[in-house]
């Protein structure tokens, strides 16, 4: 599988095991964005991964600032990716299961490298369940290619989650 992988400057020396770790796993990492380790903007970085996924270069994405979250706002706004931050395996495995997420965010800062390490590889070999998670899945696919007022009027969704 093609990963793109990117972070910004606090997330460059996990962004380095997870690498190593995705390669070890026989996938096929693509280093993008600005790994110069000079101060970069995080919105960026998510950019040039969630392109790549777009334009099909990259299967999946990896995504590393300070805490996280600024990667995974970010990637979000892209249409198309599922992006989730996960602190710890469980969230990781998840996020896969059941959200089908197709980037995967991580802290720099509050993630060391050994967990890092565990975070990537839980999170690859983990399969999207589908079954009443595809629904949910689907519905946000919906949203994705809803106009803001339809979704702000709730038109085009099913409000029955069951």
């Amino acid at each position: 599988m093609n990963i793109a992988i990117a972070s910004d400057h606090r997330g460059l020396d996990l962004l380095e095991v997870v690498s190593r770790e995705l390669s070890s796993q026989g996938h096929e990492v693509l280093a993008v964005g600005d790994r110069s380790g000079d101060p970069c903007d995080y919105p960026d970085q998510a950019a040039v991964v969630c392109n790549a996924i777009a334009d099909g270069k990259a299967d999946r994405g990896v995504l590393i600032c300070g805490t996280g979250i600024g990667m995974c706002i970010a990637a979000n706004k892209f249409t198309g990716i599922r992006a989730a931050l996960a602190l710890d395996e469980l969230s990781a495995q998840l996020s896969r299961s059941h959200n089908d997420a197709n980037v995967l965010c991580l802290s720099g800062d509050l993630v060391g490298h050994a967990l890092g390490q565990r975070i990537a590889k839980a999170w690859m070999q983990t399969d999207f369940e589908g079954g009443r998670h595809l629904r949910r899945v689907q519905k946000i696919t919906a949203i994705d290619e809803m106009r803001t007022e339809d979704v702000e009027a709730g038109t085009g969704l099913d409000p029955q989650d069951t």
